[in-house]
């Protein structure tokens, strides 16, 4: 094992003050919530395209994507393609749909359709969510820093979390952007620069690594078993299906990046490019998996001082087989990634609970105190992620990836059905849509605790659940009354004509 070395710290270091440089020039420009939360329509579309493109994969991507290709094959090739398959549905009902309401978070709609308290329901979900994710994503990083360089894990955990929440009260929506960008660059050049060495140190390049891969099924994406606890097709096709309607739909964090352009076709182009990147990006990643496995297949001694932590397995060799320096930018990157979508979900979740929760209970703040109020919720929120974080690193758990999943479908996927069911029906009022959020957490405890089902499932069956539970008992609970012109999609449809 290498030392990681007084150049490759020297380059994380000059990388981190990069972007801690940038945090400063727009935490000037930060002077009202409306400059930290949408950053008055200043970011140009095609870097919020790549901001929700980094902020949904970033560091998750970088690492436990090529984990599991390694420790298994491409089964979940096809998870996050499904997305393609969404496209009519964001570009031509959500986007349009948000853009018509002028919202700043996306739950505000809640309300407007069904009452209060689905509103606050859901941002509850929302933020429970987000710091699920924060614990994840700084998680994988800290994995990283304490496998090449064997500093404590908790260490790493807490200084990250730290420098992480201090540049996020910094910044503000803009400079969260635009650091995304930064990292989304490094990270997609570190890793072809890591396929490309491995290529070039397999005897027989690219096509002996197709071969040995091949031989022993590391490849494989259709798997047409009718079973719903591995993930077969059929299970990885709804089980993303799901998920991307619920994070490119009604993620307050890819939302609020729709609503930093102001014009509606800028947004479609936001959406377009983040699909446009996610088939080749995919590939790149599933591809850099099976590499590391081939090469570690063919030089078993060099992995032979790694435990068998397969999230682990992208920055030992970054470290132990890429040159000095260069390995310092790439490590650099993960934990810039990681830090971005920290910020990311910081922010988006600071936002929800200023707008949906905060203003509905002190409606007589100013924006100055909201403000202040952000950076405090801000804070609230980084430091739960953090203290997750550390409470996941002492158990066991085998997959940061599945665990990841695991968080979308249970926190998230009654939040999807509830905004199916407000857009696309008219009857259900407000008792209604609580009581299918309700019957969907329980429909998902006991799905969770009592089946087998593949944890790619859960955002669909939330969506589900949530959805039905809702429509069925509104004929039970009273008929909707409120006036809902515009805030259903045929009654928007309407409102154009």
């Amino acid at each position: 094992m290498k030392v990681f070395g007084i150049l490759n710290f020297s380059v994380v270091i000059i990388y981190f003050s990069i972007l801690l440089y940038i945090g400063y020039l727009f935490s000037k420009r930060q002077k009202t919530t409306e400059d930290y939360f949408k950053g008055q329509g200043r970011v140009p579309w095609w870097a919020s395209g790549v901001s929700i493109f980094g902020t949904l994969l970033s560091a998750i991507t970088f690492m436990a994507i090529p984990a599991k290709a390694y420790a298994t094959d491409w089964s979940y090739f096809l998870y996050s393609l499904t997305v393609i398959l969404l496209t009519p549905l964001i570009t031509l009902i959500f986007i349009p749909f948000y853009s018509h309401l002028k919202i700043t978070s996306v739950y505000e709609y809640l309300e407007k359709r069904f009452n209060l308290i689905t509103r606050i329901l859901g941002s509850i979900a929302f933020i429970i969510f987000q710091i699920g994710r924060i614990a994840v994503v700084l998680l994988l990083p800290s994995i990283a820093i304490a496998t090449v360089t064997g500093i404590d894990i908790m260490l790493c955990i807490l200084s990250i979390g730290l420098i992480s929440i201090i540049y996020t009260l910094m910044g503000g929506i803009e400079a969260v952007i635009w650091t995304d960008v930064i990292q989304v660059v490094v990270l997609l050049g570190g890793a072809l620069i890591t396929i490309l060495t491995i290529t070039l140190n397999v005897n027989g390049g690219l096509t002996e690594i197709i071969q040995i891969a091949s031989d022993d099924q590391k490849f494989n994406i259709l798997n047409f078993n009718l079973s719903f606890s591995e993930p077969s097709f059929w299970v990885v096709l709804i089980g993303g299906i799901g998920a991307n309607i619920i994070s490119y739909g009604t993620d307050q964090t890819v939302v609020q990046r729709y609503m930093t352009s102001s014009k509606l076709k800028d947004s479609n182009k936001t959406f377009y490019l983040n699909v446009a990147a996610i088939l080749p990006t995919q590939i790149i990643f599933f591809t850099l998996g099976t590499c590391l496995y081939v090469f570690y297949k063919l030089n078993p001694l060099n992995i032979s001082k790694l435990d068998m932590d397969y999230d682990a397995i992208l920055p030992w060799f970054i470290v132990n087989e890429l040159p000095v320096g260069l390995s310092g930018l790439l490590i650099a990157g993960i934990l810039s990634a990681a830090m971005s979508s920290l910020s990311s979900s910081i922010n988006s979740s600071a936002t929800t609970y200023v707008t949906d929760i905060h203003k509905k209970l002190r409606t007589e703040l100013l924006d100055h105190d909201l403000l202040i109020t952000a950076r405090a919720a801000s804070l609230i929120i980084g430091v739960s992620g953090t203290l997750l974080a550390a409470w996941m690193a002492l158990s066991d758990i085998k997959s940061l990836w599945d665990e990841f999943i695991k968080i979308l479908g249970l926190f998230t996927g009654g939040l999807g059905g509830l905004f199916l069911l407000g857009m696309t029906t008219k009857r259900p009022s407000g008792q209604a849509a609580v009581f299918g959020l309700i019957l969907s957490g329980f429909t998902q405890f006991i799905i969770v605790n009592n089946t087998e089902i593949h944890s790619l499932l859960y955002a669909a069956t939330g969506i589900i659940s949530c959805f039905v539970f809702g429509y069925v008992s509104s004929f039970f609970l009273p008929k909707n009354k409120q006036n809902i012109s515009g805030l259903t999609i045929s009654s928007t449809e309407k409102t154009k004509k």
